[in-house]
């Protein structure tokens, strides 16, 4: 899968994988490394103004790409059919950039259920005049792009589930709710059997897959919101059984830890930045085999 990686605070610097990625991407066409250091209004929330700006910088990074592709296909055969669009590996940093799925999504131009592994539903009502936010996008892809089918987030901190419930519920927004399937934290011992269950529905043949390492306990990896208790096991085993028979779209990777992050009672920096690294290699291995 083609890789792109999205550094909006200068976090990859400091682990060995994504250093390798960096080096990957000024000789190869399947690593993109996109330098969003730079944008501002980009920290939790996203202006217009900072979408504008990161969904130029991605243009131009596939129209590259593109063009390589398209070069490559007229020297092998002396035409330039169009090729079908590869799936792709989205890193962006820490979980105050998971608004990025939401961009990401906006280029789907067909039906697909998304999958979220997150410990927070991220479907808060907007705070600021409807600005896209971390803790809202999945809300925004839910009212606002019309390929989505529905939405199931596993790994969710229980009492967020119904805090969100509320919210909406208040805002008469509920409704929403019927395409969202939520597996809580309290669920993961069961999780394998959840997601073959009757109740897990997934209406498309298409998957978006979205995971926010917070999800995860800390001992697979150091985040900058609190964490879950999901295994890292678990999360391979639950994207083999959702993904077989099916097309994966895309697959983005959040949740680093916090670029001024000086320790706590799990984690060094070191350890954090070690493990963090050792995690996105493996997942990038395990993904680029389903």
């Amino acid at each position: 899968m083609m890789i792109t990686v999205q550094d909006f605070t200068g976090v990859y610097a400091e682990q060995a994988f994504m250093q390798e990625l960096r080096a990957t991407a000024e000789t190869s066409k399947d690593v993109r490394w996109l330098n969003c250091t730079k944008i501002v209004g980009t920290d939790c929330y996203c202006d217009d103004d900072a979408i504008k700006e990161i969904n130029e910088l991605i243009d131009n990074a596939e129209s590259n790409s593109k063009s390589e592709s398209d070069r490559n296909i007229k020297n092998r055969d002396n035409s330039t059919s169009d090729i079908a669009p590869q799936p792709g590996i989205h890193f962006f940093d820490n979980g105050n950039y998971h608004y990025m799925s939401k961009l990401w999504t906006d280029r789907v131009q067909e039906s697909f259920t998304l999958i979220v592994f997150d410990h927070h539903p991220d479907m808060q009502p907007p705070r600021f005049g409807g600005i896209l936010s971390c803790g809202g996008w999945v809300k925004e892809v839910l009212e606002n792009n019309k390929f989505i089918q529905n939405v199931i987030i596993i790994g969710v901190k229980d009492e967020l589930v119904e805090t969100v419930r509320e919210e909406l519920s208040q805002s008469g927004e509920a409704n929403i709710l019927e395409k969202v399937t939520f597996i809580k934290e309290s669920e993961l011992s069961t999780l394998p059997s959840i997601i073959c269950s009757d109740s897990v529905n997934v209406f498309s043949s298409n998957l978006y897959i979205s995971i926010d390492k917070d999800a995860l306990s800390p001992v697979y990896a150091a985040t900058n919101w609190d964490q879950g208790t999901l295994t890292f096991d678990a999360l391979k085993d639950s994207i083999t059984a959702l993904t077989t028979g099916r097309k994966i779209l895309g697959i983005d990777i959040c949740g680093e830890r916090a670029h001024d992050f000086e320790g706590d009672e799990h984690h060094t920096v070191q350890e954090a930045d070690s493990l963090n690294s050792e995690l996105n290699r493996d997942l990038v291995e395990f993904l680029n085999n389903l």
